[in-house]
């Protein structure tokens, strides 16, 4: 039997090898895109005694009670919105505007970049909110190899994070586990805080306010102040900085 010519033998091969690489990319793109951040935007100068606090997921009916707080310590905070909520919520949205607070991007779809074909996720980072700027939170901090050409192409700006409040763990709430829970969560966010920190919350969990009181107590405390993140401001995230944020998100 003859062997097969060297060219057609090494086709096998080829396409293995062409198929690792269409597995490495998206697993590149989530690690190197939403763990490590590198070159999105992330926490601000470290110099001046404030830091940003988002809010993700919104508007919701826990919108009035985040914004009633706020006021309250004199706080101003940036709120990353979805499509689906600003339509099922105008009214929220409009209350959000009318205190002065930051409105952003959080896409059409709350899914995972990952799972959005090209075409959605380009349709995903296009969209702005009403009132919104140029930033793009994607859902879960999520990238595919297409989130940051397509964002740079629609003239927007990936921003991330560096604290988290993982208000969203909480499961229930009553009046004494929600209570407890809420505390516990703003003694461990705070523990993540920085001058210059953005901190990630969520508008609809309903530990949230009561975390929210918490974590700006515990911030007065400190010395620092609740402002936008356009009045932080956001920085891109160095090859330092992003080594850190690989190092917490596996462990470090």
């Amino acid at each position: 039997m003859m062997p097969l010519p060297r060219r057609l033998s090494s086709l096998p091969r080829r396409r293995a090898g062409q198929f690792g690489l269409a597995l490495l990319a998206p697993l590149l793109a989530e690690v190197l895109g939403r763990s490590a951040g590198w070159g999105a935007l992330g926490a601000g100068d470290g110099h001046a005694p404030q830091v940003a606090l988002t809010f993700d997921d919104g508007p919701s009916p826990r919108t009035p009670a985040l914004l009633e707080t706020l006021a309250r310590h004199g706080a101003q905070a940036t709120f990353f919105v979805t499509e689906p909520a600003v339509r099922a919520y105008p009214a929220q949205l409009a209350a959000i505007r009318a205190a002065g607070h930051q409105i952003e991007a959080h896409g059409r779809w709350h899914r995972p970049a990952l799972l959005l074909p090209p075409w959605q996720e380009w349709a995903q980072i296009a969209w702005r909110p009403p009132g919104g700027g140029r930033l793009y939170r994607p859902p879960y901090g999520g990238h595919s190899p297409f989130t940051r050409p397509f964002a740079a192409l629609l003239g927007r700006q990936v921003a991330l994070w560096d604290a988290e409040s993982r208000d969203w763990t909480v499961p229930a709430w009553t009046p004494a586990t929600g209570a407890h829970a809420a505390q516990a969560l703003a003694r461990r966010t705070l523990a993540q805080v920085r001058p210059g920190s953005v901190v990630l919350l969520h508008d609809g969990p309903a530990v949230t306010p009561a975390l929210l009181a918490g974590l700006l107590t515990g911030l007065e405390t400190r010395g620092l102040r609740a402002v936008r993140a356009d009045a932080l401001p956001l920085r891109r995230i160095t090859l330092r900085s992003g080594l850190r944020r690989l190092r917490r998100s596996y462990g470090g």
